[in-house]
Formats: structure tokens, C-alpha cells, sequence
């Protein structure tokens, strides 16, 4: 991409428009203002260009009564955005939202002193919701309600909101580039979780962690007496489903590893990865994060166990109280790709064939058809089984588990995500269907 198609973009401007309206002729002023300072447009720098678009837009505003008023004056979907009204920081934001047809109706860059914020015309879908996360960069933290979008930058980095203009921009242009931004921000997820210690018996670490995490997201929140972290989030009337992934590992983290990056592809310097099942982990803090905004109707209970790796003790000694009103159970703890386990072995099932075909037609709805029912080993899923609950068990990305040679493709763990969006957003787990 071409430095000044970049600088367009990133300030929420296409080049078709310098042909038509207010904004043409915005950009015709700044373009004349840059050639009279003889600042040469594949040269110049940001910093030069936002002042230039801020001297004209001043100037124009001054003299021209026709520019129409800031946007809170502005229908989005039946008006033209007066971009030059809204403020430089945040002014490619609203504009590729909007092209996205998530209507904004005020926006604020904050000045550099206070956190951006930008108001919706409609509450954020779940989809919504995820875009703009997987948009904004590590530097800066953004925090989503239904109407309302704020953006926390550090001292001195307002710049960094123009990365997300960009970043909107190029899934508005291109809606696959949405993948590569999530699995990137599922990356972000993983890598504090590949540092916290948890060999079984020793969770107390991870348990600690995810119970900060957890605090401001659960209605209900507790460590049993086993020291299996249980959390419950009510999404309306319907289904209660277990989410469950394990904290332990079966042996500790080599104390100077690393972690090796290949494409998608993680592995530990020394030692195990820890992937098993730390990414069922980042699974399920994923859709904690997207159930907010999705059209699930239900309850969603989680269960954190200890103890895994050593017999599935720690979901053995869950209070059959927290376990008693479940209607069915998915653990995300399963090597590979695209397996939706359903059975011991082939010899004990965890559900019926009813129960494990919704997920192969989530799957599908999600563009991935190869996920499939298939048999597997012993996990919390046979556990879940035997209390009386449908259970099925999730590949979740990683492969040569207990070993030296223990790989993660994040890439994978993204599919996981996408396949329990679809079953939440769709409603496809009812009380009916988990009762046969």
C-alpha cells in the first residue's frame, strides 16, 4: 500500500473522495495548503497532514454555512458523515464503522488527555462486538458496552487509534482479514496463560488469575472445596450449559524457557508447552467476552478443574449442586482439529448422536464442515457424562501433549472460538434437544 493511500485511509478517507461534496472539496483546500508549503504528498508526514486537514477544515467551517452540524445532528444511515465535524483521531474509526453499517452518533478522541469514546446508534451485535476488538492493538484497551465504545491509549499515544481506522478499514475491504486480526488477539490471550504455573495440585496460581479475570464478568463466582474455580453468567431463560476446561498441567513450565513462534505455531524452548489445556482456557475467556453481546438465551456456568491430568479428580468432586441444573456440558480439551468427541474409546458414550450433529452443523453454518463426531480418551467430559450430562469434547489446537515436542497452532484454537460462537449465537442447545 502506497504511503499516501495509507494516510487517507487511517483518517477515514477513500480516494473517490476528492470528486463529490463538502469533503472534496475539504481535501481540493489541504491538498492546496500542502502544495503552497511545497510538502510533497508521497513525502509527507502524518503529523503534516493532520495539521493541514485541521487548518482547512477551521477555515472552511468559518465561512461556509452549508457544512451540516457535528454528527450527533447527522442521521447515519440516511446522510453523508460530516467527517469534517468529527474529531482527527477517531474521524477513520467512525467512518469505516459506519461503511460497516455499525452507526456511530457521537465520537471523542479525548484530546490526548482523556480515553476516545464512540457512541452507537443500535446496540452492538456480538459480530460487532468482536470487530472492533480484534481492530484495536495491543497498545490500547477498549472497553465495549451495548451503546458505547471506549478506547484507552497510553500518555502520548493517541496515534495508536489511527491503526484501528486502518485495521477497520481493511476488513470492511476485505471481511477475511477479520481471522487474522482475531487469531492474533486470541495470541495476546494465550501468552500470560503459558506463563502462570499449574502442575496438578498446584493451581493455585492459575485459579488465582482467572478468579481477577473472572470477577467483573460472572454473576456468581466461587473455588469450591477441591479448588475448582465455578463461575455462572445469566443470559436470560433457556438452557443451562457447562463450559469446562482444566488448570492444571502435568508438569510444571521449565523455569528459562521460551516461547518459539512459527506462522501460527507456538512451542516451548524446553519442557512442555502447556497448551494442554491452557488454550481450552483462552477458549472459554473468549466466549465470556462475546456472550455479552450475542443473542444467547440461557445460562452459561463455568468450571475451571484442578487436577485434571492426574484422573479428572478435581471435576469428580464438584458439588453435584452446581452440577444438578446443567443440561449439558462442553469441554474444550481435545488435541487436534475439528474432533467434537463424543464417547470413552468408542465404548462409553458422553451423549447422544442428537447432541454431537448440533455441533457438526455449527460447524458447517461456520464454514468448517469437517468437524466431526469421532471417539477419544479419557477427560472431564466422561466425568460430566457420568453425572447425567450430555457432554462432548472440543479439539482446541494442540498436538504431542505431555511431551517435549507439545505444539499449539493458535490458528485452530480460533476455529474452537468460531464453532461455540455459532452454538451460542444461534441458540442451538435447547432444553429439548439435550433431554432426548
Amino acid at each position: 500500500m502506497e504511503k499516501w493511500t495509507k494516510l487517507m485511509i487511517r483518517h477515514g478517507f477513500l480516494p473517490e473522495d476528492t470528486e463529490t461534496g463538502i469533503t472534496s472539496q475539504w481535501l481540493a483546500q489541504t491538498f492546496a495548503t500542502l502544495i503552497q508549503r511545497h510538502q510533497h504528498l508521497d513525502t509527507i508526514s502524518e503529523t503534516d497532514w493532520m495539521e493541514a486537514l485541521q487548518q482547512t477544515a477551521k477555515q472552511m467551517v468559518r465561512r461556509n454555512h452549508d457544512i451540516p452540524g457535528r454528527e450527533t445532528l447527522v442521521d447515519p444511515t440516511k446522510n453523508e458523515l460530516p467527517l469534517i465535524q468529527i474529531d482527527p483521531y477517531v474521524r477513520g474509526i467512525v467512518r469505516w464503522l459506519n461503511m460497516m453499517h455499525i452507526y456511530t452518533v457521537n465520537s471523542c478522541d479525548g484530546e490526548g488527555r482523556r480515553p476516545a469514546r464512540i457512541y452507537f446508534l443500535n446496540d452492538l451485535s456480538a459480530t460487532q462486538a468482536s470487530i472492533i476488538c480484534a481492530c484495536t492493538p495491543k497498545s490500547v484497551h477498549v472497553k465495549l458496552e451495548k451503546r458505547k465504545a471506549t478506547f484507552f491509549y497510553k500518555k502520548g499515544q493517541i496515534a495508536d487509534l489511527l491503526t484501528i481506522a486502518e485495521r477497520l478499514h481493511n476488513v470492511w475491504r476485505n471481511p477475511e482479514t477479520l481471522k487474522v486480526y482475531r487469531s492474533e488477539k486470541l495470541k495476546q490471550r494465550l501468552m500470560p496463560l503459558l506463563h502462570i504455573q499449574g502442575e496438578s495440585g498446584e493451581e493455585r496460581a492459575i485459579r488465582h488469575w482467572l478468579h481477577r479475570y473472572l470477577q467483573s464478568r460472572a454473576n456468581w463466582l466461587r473455588t469450591d472445596g477441591y479448588g475448582n474455580l465455578l463461575a455462572a453468567v445469566h443470559c436470560g431463560k433457556g438452557p443451562v450449559i457447562l463450559l469446562s476446561a482444566h488448570m492444571d498441567t502435568v508438569q510444571s513450565f521449565h523455569p528459562s524457557r521460551t516461547i518459539i513462534e512459527n506462522g501460527t505455531i507456538l512451542k516451548s524452548s524446553d519442557g512442555i508447552l502447556g497448551a494442554d489445556d491452557r488454550a481450552g482456557i483462552a477458549v472459554i475467556l473468549e466466549i465470556l467476552d462475546f456472550i455479552r453481546h450475542s443473542r444467547f438465551q440461557g445460562t452459561l456456568k463455568i468450571a475451571f478443574t484442578v487436577e485434571e491430568e492426574i484422573g479428572c479428580l478435581g471435576s469428580r468432586h464438584i458439588d453435584p449442586a452446581f452440577l444438578r441444573d446443567v443440561d449439558a456440558a462442553i469441554v474444550v480439551d481435545r488435541r487436534g482439529t475439528r474432533d467434537i468427541v463424543t464417547s470413552w474409546a468408542g465404548r462409553v458414550p458422553f451423549c447422544p448422536d442428537e447432541y454431537g450433529r448440533i455441533f457438526e452443523t455449527a460447524g458447517a453454518l461456520a464454514g468448517m464442515p469437517d468437524w466431526k463426531m469421532t471417539h477419544g480418551g479419557l477427560s472431564d467430559a466422561k466425568v460430566f457424562a457420568e453425572f447425567g450430562i450430555p457432554s462432548v469434547n472440543l479439539s482446541v489446537g494442540y498436538e504431542h501433549e505431555h511431551t517435549e515436542s507439545e505444539t499449539l497452532d493458535y490458528k485452530a484454537t480460533l476455529e474452537t472460538v468460531l464453532l461455540l460462537e455459532t452454538v451460542f449465537e444461534n441458540n442451538m442447545i435447547s432444553e429439548k434437544i439435550v433431554a432426548t
